[in-house]
C-alpha cells in the first residue's frame, strides 16, 4: 500500500496546470476560440492521464492581448501559461505574421489548411517566434469563415465593380484595399455600422457570414460577394519553459492534440460558415462567388496596395515567401 501511495505522491508532484487565455465569451456555439480550448484541453488531459491539465481563462480574464503574451514570454516555470492570441497580440512581438494576412491569397479554405499545416513560411515563423520571443508557436486555429465583401448598391463581380462606392474600412490595410478597386472606404465602429449602411453613411463593408447575420446587416445589404478577403484565424502559443519541461511523450501529447482540436475546429467552423451562407440567401441576400479568373483580378489589384502597407511592417523576404508558398498551396489544394 505505501507504495501505490508513494507513486501516487510522485505522480502528483509531477503534474503541471497551465493557465490558458483567450477572448471571447465561454460559450462553443458563439466562440470557435473555446470550442477549441476545450477539446484541445480534453485531448491533453486525456494523452497525458493527468500529467499536464489545463484551466480555462476566458473573456481576456488574464489581461489585453500584449499583457498576455508579455506573461507568457517570460522565463521560468511560475508561469505556466498558453494563450490563444490574435494578430493583436502576435503582430507587436512577431510582426511578420502579418504577411500570412495578405488579402486574396488563399482560393479555399483547403488551401489555407495547407499553408498553415506544410508550408515553408509556417515553418520558419515557428523558428523564427521561438527564437525570438522563447514561446512556441504551436497551431494558426481557423476562428470563423473567410471575409466576405457587402453592399447595397451592385453586386461585385470584379474589382472594377467598386468604383464609387463607400466602404467601412477599420485599418490602413483595409483603406488600402478599396482604394486600389477605385472605392473610399471610413472607420466606422462596429456599434455604428448598422445605421451607417441603413442611411448611406457607407454603401458596403467586409465580415465573414456569421457578424453579418449577428449585426442583422443583411437588412441593409443586398449584395454579397464571397472573395476569400482574408482568412479568419488566431495563434495557439505556449510558454517555451513549460513546453521544454514536458517529457518527449507529453510534448509530442501536447503538438498532436492541438492539430487535432485544429481539424475539429475546422470542420465546425466550415460547416457552420456554409450554413450562415445559405441563410442568408434565405433571407434574400444575392450571393455570388468569384470564379478564378475574376478571383485573380481581386489579386491583382488589391495585393499590390495591401502590401505596400504591409512592407512598413514586414520585410519584402517575408512577404514574397508567404505569397509563394500561398500560390503552391492553392495549386496544391487543386489537385
Amino acid at each position: 500500500m505505501s507504495l501505490i501511495l508513494m507513486g501516487l505522491t510522485a505522480a502528483a508532484s509531477t503534474a503541471v496546470t497551465v493557465k490558458m487565455s483567450y477572448n471571447g465569451p465561454p460559450k462553443a456555439e458563439d466562440n470557435a476560440v473555446h470550442a477549441f480550448a476545450e477539446n484541445f484541453k480534453k485531448l491533453v488531459e486525456e494523452g497525458t492521464e493527468g500529467r499536464v491539465a489545463f484551466e480555462l481563462f476566458p473573456d481576456s480574464q488574464l489581461g489585453t492581448e500584449e499583457e498576455r503574451m508579455e506573461l507568457l514570454m517570460k522565463t521560468g516555470l511560475n508561469q505556466p501559461m498558453a494563450n490563444i492570441a490574435s494578430f493583436a497580440g502576435v503582430a507587436p512581438v512577431f510582426p511578420e505574421i502579418y504577411a500570412s494576412s495578405i488579402p486574396f491569397m488563399f482560393n479555399s479554405y483547403e488551401a489555407a489548411h495547407i499553408f498553415f499545416d506544410k508550408s515553408q513560411y509556417w515553418k520558419k515563423a515557428q523558428e523564427e517566434f521561438r527564437n525570438r520571443t522563447g514561446a512556441v508557436l504551436l497551431e494558426a486555429v481557423e476562428e470563423g469563415g473567410f471575409l466576405a465583401f457587402t453592399n447595397s448598391e451592385r453586386a461585385i463581380h470584379g474589382p472594377d465593380d467598386f468604383k464609387g462606392l463607400k466602404f467601412r474600412g477599420m485599418d490602413e490595410g483595409q483603406l488600402a484595399i478599396y482604394q486600389a478597386f477605385g472605392a473610399s472606404g471610413t472607420p466606422i465602429p462596429w456599434t455604428e455600422l448598422y445605421m451607417a449602411l441603413k442611411t448611406g453613411v457607407v454603401d458596403g463593408q467586409m465580415n465573414p457570414a456569421m457578424y453579418i447575420i449577428i449585426g442583422s446587416l443583411y437588412e441593409v445589404q443586398k449584395y454579397m460577394t464571397l472573395a476569400n478577403i482574408q482568412y479568419s484565424d488566431q495563434f495557439l502559443v505556449m510558454n517555451g519553459d513549460l513546453f521544454d519541461s514536458l517529457s518527449e511523450e507529453d510534448r509530442k501529447v501536447v503538438v498532436e492534440a492541438a492539430k487535432e482540436a485544429n481539424r475539429i475546429s475546422r470542420m465546425e467552423v466550415e460547416a457552420a460558415d456554409s450554413k450562415q451562407v445559405e441563410y442568408l440567401k434565405e433571407k434574400g441576400m444575392d450571393v455570388y462567388s468569384p470564379n478564378g479568373n475574376e478571383m485573380d483580378q481581386f489579386r491583382e489589384k488589391g495585393q499590390p496596395e495591401y502590401v505596400k502597407w504591409l512592407k512598413t511592417k514586414v520585410s519584402q523576404e517575408w512577404l514574397d515567401l508567404a505569397v509563394q508558398c500561398a500560390t503552391r498551396a492553392n495549386e496544391a489544394a487543386k489537385e
